[in-house]
């Protein structure tokens, strides 16, 4: 897992050349101002989700992990927390392939970051995440799906 500002993901693109597409994309195109859907980048291989999530309280957020995707998510509207648990200190659950996720039911999360707007955070397929924890009632957010 990383956070940083917004303006540090371009130092980041050494770890995956996709993540080069993701700054271009960036570069050119105010999240602000998009509708919310799905917006291809590079294929399969990258891609943006631009949605309105529904807020969830510390204790209704579901833990996550992906084998074949990384996500860089982005609070826009709020400020985000998310619940961070090692992959290799979660319990064995059902992976979905056609989703490319693994859902960990009631697990909590060991801790938790909180993420503002113009900050990002990257979770790898060794990064168990909770997502959409915030008071608000639904968060803007973008997340980017780079092939890992």
């Amino acid at each position: 897992m990383i956070i940083d500002r917004l303006e540090n993901l371009s130092l980041y693109a050494a770890i995956n050349p996709l993540f080069a597409d993701v700054v271009e994309f960036l570069n050119d195109h105010d999240l602000q101002t998009l509708e919310v859907g799905k917006y291809p980048i590079q294929g399969n291989n990258v891609f943006l989700n631009l949605q309105m999530a529904k807020g969830r309280s510390q204790e209704a957020a579901v833990l996550e992990t992906h084998i074949e995707m990384i996500d860089i998510q982005i609070p826009l509207s709020a400020e985000e927390s998310f619940g961070y648990t090692p992959l290799q200190d979660l319990p064995d659950f059902e992976y979905n392939a056609e989703k490319d996720i693994t859902k960990y039911g009631d697990t909590k999360a060991q801790t938790y970051v909180t993420v503002k707007p113009g900050q990002f955070v990257i979770f790898f397929p060794q990064d168990g995440h909770a997502p959409c924890i915030t008071p608000q009632a639904e968060i803007k957010k973008a997340i980017f799906k780079i092939k890992a």
